[in-house]
Parts: C-alpha cells; sequence; structure tokens
C-alpha cells in the first residue's frame, strides 16, 4: 500500500501507557510528510522535465526526416534535370547534401546534449529515492531501537516487583535496574536515533 503525505498527516497512533509524546509524534509525522511531499513534488517536475525533454528529441527526430525527405526530393529533381543541366543539377545534389549532412551532425550532437541531461535527471531522481529509503529506514530502526528498550524496561519491572522467596530456598541474585526509569520519551526517541545512526 503506497504512503501518502496526507496518509502521514492523518495517521492516529492508538494512545498507550508509556507512549511517546504525542505532540513530538505528530510533528515528526509531519516533517516526515512534508520531506515525502517534497519528494513527490520533485519526482513530477523531473517527469515533466523528462517529458518535455523527450517531445523536443521527437521534434528534432521529425525535424531530420524532413531534412531526409528533402534531400530525396532534390535527388529526384536533379534526376529529372539531368538530361538538361548535368552539371548544375550535380551542384545543387552536392550542396543539399552538404547542408543536410550538417543539419544532422547539429542535431545528432543536440539528441545527445538531451540525451546527457535525460541521464542526469535520472541519476538526480535516483538520488532523491536513495536520501528518502534511507531516511525511512534510520526512522525505522530508530523505533524498533526505542521498543526494544521499552520492553526491556517493562521485564526489568516485571523482574523487581515479583515476590521475594525464603533466602533458604533461592541463591541471591542482583536484579539489573532500569537504566532510566525517569528517562522522557525526547531523551528515548534521540537516544535511539543516535544508536540507529551508529548502526549504519
Amino acid at each position: 500500500m503506497k504512503v501518502t503525505p496526507l496518509d502521514l498527516r492523518q495517521a492516529k497512533l492508538r494512545v498507550v501507557m508509556r507512549g511517546y509524546d504525542r505532540t513530538e509524534v505528530d510533528a515528526l509525522l509531519n516533517e516526515v510528510a512534508d520531506d515525502y511531499e517534497q519528494a513527490l513534488r520533485e519526482s513530477d517536475r523531473l517527469h515533466q522535465e523528462l517529458l518535455r525533454l523527450e517531445a523536443v528529441v521527437a521534434e528534432h527526430r521529425e525535424h531530420e526526416r524532413n531534412l531526409r525527405n528533402t534531400l530525396l526530393t532534390a535527388q529526384r529533381l536533379s534526376d529529372e534535370i539531368r538530361e538538361h543541366a548535368e552539371q548544375e543539377s550535380r551542384r545543387i545534389l552536392e550542396e543539399a547534401e552538404s547542408r543536410a549532412d550538417l543539419v544532422f551532425q547539429q542535431t545528432q550532437g543536440r539528441l545527445e546534449d538531451v540525451q546527457r541531461e535525460i541521464d542526469a535527471l535520472k541519476l538526480k531522481r535516483r538520488d532523491v529515492e536513495t536520501t528518502l529509503q534511507s531516511t525511512i529506514a534510520t526512522l525505522r530502526n530508530a523505533l524498533e531501537f526505542v521498543r526494544e528498550q521499552e520492553q526491556k524496561e517493562r521485564e526489568d519491572k516485571i523482574l523487581l516487583h515479583r515476590p521475594r522467596q525464603a533466602p533458604a530456598e533461592l541463591p541471591v541474585t542482583v536484579i539489573p535496574q532500569p537504566k532510566a526509569v525517569n528517562e522522557s520519551p525526547t531523551a528515548a526517541v534521540m537516544r535511539a536515533l543516535d544508536a540507529a545512526a551508529e548502526g549504519q
């Protein structure tokens, strides 16, 4: 399913105990939606530019066909008047061929320029897609890290609140304390983002 910027802005996340700060999550979703919307606009702009350049290429190809048709017409005309002015027809043909070659070379050079521009636009679009994928992967890693930390804190709390048995029945065990019981959701997210960035 394709997620749109509007989907990100209108996303309703379930509120749970000890969950993320709702304001910060909404702000993050809006920021991601803005970046995603900008990337979509850029992709659409590049697509429109690609269509424009393809139209320019098609126009040049049409000109090339017209020039070839002109050359063929000149050839036929020269054949028709060859009996009366063979030398003159030869000169006209040479001029027409020379002009056609020059225009063809210019058209070919422009076609190569347009192809280079198209290739550059494709590379730029690929860079935008790669950046967007990297951002999404980083956010996903950060969320997974925070979820793992919360799960560990919940397990540590369960161990702390279990009833203790008589000392004679169980060996003495050291119950690990949670790292940051009072840690704010902002700090947890920042710590998770840092850890995700280091993991890359």
